[in-house]
């Protein structure tokens, strides 16, 4: 008999991973399994005793109940769509005592509660707290007025059925009134019907008007004009106005002056460069740093007491003076107020004006200029009057004012420049022997 001598392998097992690759635990693994098996699904049934397994009953555990017991019992489990939810192994949970999301009040600052607790004594209430009342006063109103069911009180069918509740959003109001025939509060959109739709015109446009009337409408004539003309001096004076006009000449001189600073010239022999081996001298020779005696510092004393009894004095006879000027200053007074309330009536009206004007787009609508005639071209009858105007653009301006158009400007598009050249195979005969009587030149 043979004996095999077979030489058992030895690796090193230093390493994690070396000790995973030659080590064999699947023994081990197994068994483990198993008691992972057995702590789901409960012990094996070899090792039960069989008063765990086997009952032996002689009178029954539930008595029997009605048809309404059970379902007020089965009321009580929880509902079957949520097994799926319940834990189906019997491993306890590792850790018992779990960390819980704290509520926003749990999180709260002692300090801060304490805060809150005494601004809500003294009244003090922040507007997220008075919106979500006012929230659920309006919620507990819609839960009272929802009608109960088979509850038939209300006629739907007579009466004005549009009927506004309190807790009903206006952004609500507005999608479900729309194409009903009820009128919405909304500016845009709106017809303007402040604005007739045909506005009388002024008397000083009249054919035969009277001196008055026609002066009148001259004069707004002219301070719109002046007002244009104003306006366009402005911009003229804040654009090219700015600056002067200068020639050619004076331009180039006025160049070569500017060149030409700290370089040497005739006319100015100190600018010379100096040469390299003279003396260096600093931009900033150093100075000493002298100390003030004492009588320096007294004197610099005096001096800014006197100043300030001299500034002390000059404030004292202004109070004295301010009194004996109270009359003109309440007049001052009087006269501010007076151009502040004017300021406040002028922005009033203007504001009242904008809210008539409807916003269709981003234009704004602009008023036309006045049809008006000068008094050597009045004639006094229809027949020999000049005409002034465009019926069509007032029809216009007036559906732009009424809100029934969006207001437009004139756009002007420039033309591209369009080369012009001569096909080879439409020149003319007159062409064809002129460029040949050139060549032969």
């Amino acid at each position: 008999m043979v004996l095999s001598s077979i030489k058992k392998k030895r690796v090193s097992k230093k390493l994690k991973k070396s000790w995973r690759k030659h080590v064999n635990i699947n023994d081990v693994e197994e068994f483990l399994e198993e008691k992972r098996l057995e702590e789901r699904l409960g012990p094996p049934i070899e090792t039960i005793p069989d008063e765990a397994l086997f009952k032996l009953d002689t009178k029954p555990s539930v008595e029997l109940l009605s048809k309404t017991e059970r379902r007020k019992l089965k009321a009580v489990k929880p509902l079957k769509c949520f097994s799926a939810l319940q834990p189906y192994t019997n491993v306890p949970d590792p850790i018992a005592k779990r960390n819980r999301v704290r509520t926003k009040e749990e999180r709260k600052n002692e300090l801060v509660k304490k805060k809150e607790k005494f601004n809500k004594v003294k009244g003090i209430v922040k507007r997220k707290s008075i919106v979500a009342d006012l929230n659920r006063k309006l919620d507990d109103i819609k839960r009272k007025s929802r009608p109960k069911r088979g509850e038939f009180a209300v006629d739907l069918w007579e009466g004005d059925n549009q009927k506004e509740e309190e807790w009903v959003d206006l952004n609500t109001k507005n999608h479900n009134l729309r194409g009903i025939s009820v009128p919405v509060k909304k500016t845009i959109g709106r017809k303007n019907k402040d604005v007739p739709a045909i506005e009388p015109p002024h008397p000083g446009m009249s054919y035969n008007p009277s001196y008055e009337d026609h002066q009148e409408l001259l004069q707004q004539v002219a301070e719109k004009e002046k007002k244009l003309m104003k306006e366009e001096e402005h911009l003229r004076r804040v654009t090219s106005g700015m600056f002067s006009k200068v020639t050619e000449t004076k331009r180039e001189q006025d160049w070569l002056v500017d060149m030409s600073q700290g370089l040497p010239s005739k006319n100015n022999p100190q600018s010379e460069i100096e040469d390299s081996d003279s003396e260096f001298k600093s931009l900033n020779p150093a100075v000493k740093n002298a100390k003030k005696t004492l009588k320096q510092r007294r004197k610099q004393k005096e001096q800014m007491m006197l100043e300030k009894a001299r500034k002390m004095l000059k404030r004292e006879k202004k109070k004295i003076t301010d009194i004996h000027n109270l009359q003109g200053l309440v007049k001052h007074v009087d006269t501010v107020s007076e151009k502040q309330e004017k300021a406040r009536e002028i922005r009033k009206s203007k504001k009242e004006q904008n809210k008539k004007l409807t916003v269709l787009n981003a234009n704004k609508f602009e008023e036309p200029d006045l049809e008006f005639n000068l008094g050597q071209e009045i004639s006094g009858n229809l027949k020999n009057l000049k005409t002034e105007g465009n019926l069509l653009m007032d029809r216009f301006k007036s559906m732009q004012k009424r809100s029934i158009l969006a207001p437009t400007k004139r756009h002007t598009h420039k033309k591209a420049k369009v080369k012009k050249y001569t096909k080879p195979g439409h020149k003319s005969e007159e062409w064809k022997r002129t460029v040949a009587r050139s060549i032969q030149t």
